[in-house]
């Protein structure tokens, strides 16, 4: 054997894990710039379009904000649906359905009439279409992170699987610079007539695109093993019911990593947008651009945050996160307020920054806490179940404070209390930095005396 076999070997497998991440990528850029576009309208445009005037400006939001909301309603329902058939039949062919029906409904959304032209039934089209937008999103993550996380070394896990994490600020970046150079070219009334729509109807060409980059993604060796090991053993379960019933405590777990990170991330891009604008009636375009700049920034530090969860570990990392974040808001609205620019990017950068230390490495952590065959059912019911808690309420109840108090305090401590669950929930992990998943796997069997025969050695 030539010495130089090894690392050709090493350098053919580190470029087909490149193409796993650039097309799990690709769809979660497609999937989350839909999902966020419709953070971003509901902040700056159905309030008005879709909703009656009751002569409160905040009134309209909070409405707004509760269809939503029921986008992450329908993402438990989805990550149980498709966590199931990826658990089953793979994360490719799942990846590929979910791409499809979240492009559809954002697309029609965009064909909606207003109001004040079919009346209620505008938001109604507008919830069912919420629904299927979010159903769709909740079978996405799952399957997009752990077709990364289980085509990764051992040691650049939380690395690797960091860049479709990345990928989720990329989504939001892209949905606020259209909205934002629509807001440049059109006057304020043709933007919230019609602007908007274009947004929408953008999706039909990257979805597209994100279709026809999925069909070349491979599944996993280590998921084809425990297939095979379900399959030639009847005694061997797999999905959702499996997953609740042998690790509550894991989804729990998740579930409690998940809170504060949810919490602060729609805080930062969804409730800035209504404090600026309600409070200070700030300029739209300069909102846009902050969170613009903030993405930016977010995108390029997800991964180094991944990189450095590989080098010292998955819980210090996600505890400092954690912390920074509880204080983030005391600081930050005081920013706000000075109405300046700079200042204002400023606070925004920063807590999507300290998001990031939490965010990273998530599907590491949680891809090391469930065995292959109910992985997708775990980490996806831990996931998407937290975001009705969490990030479904967050800008409702933010907005909500801040009309009964009339200040951001409330706001503030709220976010310190989700810091507080999340980073008591992290004392509670083990580490597990470099674990291989086939040990996972043996470890499940152990416990479950399952016989691991049909399953290969790496």
């Amino acid at each position: 054997m030539s010495v130089n076999q090894p690392a050709a070997a090493a350098q053919t497998e580190r470029s087909g894990l490149k193409k796993i991440v650039a097309a799990s990528m690709v769809g979660t850029v497609v999937e989350w710039y839909e999902f966020f576009l419709y953070a971003t309208a509901a902040s700056l445009v159905f309030g008005q379009f879709f909703f009656p005037d009751t002569g409160s400006e905040l009134d309209g939001i909070i409405a707004a904000f509760l269809t939503y909301a029921v986008g992450f309603i329908a993402r438990p329902l989805g990550g149980i649906v498709f966590g199931q058939i990826g658990d089953k039949l793979g994360r490719k062919h799942t990846l590929q359905v979910t791409i499809i029906l979240v492009g559809v409904a954002t697309f029609l959304m965009g064909c909606l009439p207003g109001f004040n032209s079919i009346g209620y039934w505008a938001p109604a089209l507008l919830v069912a279409l919420r629904f299927i937008q979010g159903f769709a999103v909740g079978g996405e993550w799952g399957g997009a992170v752990l077709l990364v996380a289980e085509h990764s070394p051992n040691k650049q896990r939380a690395f690797w699987s960091s860049w479709p994490q990345a990928a989720v600020p990329m989504g939001n970046l892209l949905a606020t610079l259209v909205l934002l150079s629509m807001s440049w070219i059109l006057p304020s009334d043709q933007f919230l007539s019609w602007g908007w729509r274009v947004a929408f109807w953008l999706s039909a060409v990257i979805v597209i695109v994100g279709y026809y980059i999925r069909t070349h993604v491979s599944e996993a060796p280590i998921f084809l093993e425990a297939r095979a090991q379900v399959e030639s053993e009847k005694s061997v379960s797999y999905g959702v019911f499996e997953v609740v019933k042998r690790y509550p405590k894991g989804v729990l777990k998740a579930m409690g990593l998940r809170f504060a990170e949810n919490i602060i991330y729609y805080i930062i891009v969804s409730f800035t947008i209504v404090y600026l604008k309600t409070v200070h009636e700030y300029d739209t375009s300069q909102l846009l651009l902050a969170l613009l700049i903030a993405h930016v920034v977010h995108f390029l530090v997800i991964p180094q945050v991944g990189r450095l969860a590989d080098s010292v570990g998955r819980k210090p990392v996600y505890l400092v996160g954690a912390i920074l974040s509880a204080t983030w808001a005391f600081f930050a609205f005081p920013m706000f307020d000075t109405l300046n620019p700079v200042v204002i990017i400023l606070a925004v950068t920063i807590g999507l920054c300290f998001h990031a230390l939490m965010y990273a490495g998530q599907p590491a952590i949680m891809a090391e806490m469930f065995p292959t065959r109910m992985r997708y059912s775990g980490v996806s019911l831990g996931y998407q179940v937290t975001s009705i808690l969490a990030g479904s309420l967050a800008p409702i109840i933010a907005t909500a404070l801040l009309k009964e108090t009339g200040s951001w305090v409330a706001v503030a401590i709220y976010v310190l209390i989700a810091c507080a669950i999340t980073g008591a929930t992290v004392l509670t992990l083990r580490e597990t930095k470099g674990l291989s998943l086939h040990d996972v796997d043996a470890e499940d069997a152990r416990k479950h005396g399952l016989d691991t025969t049909a399953q290969g050695a790496r």
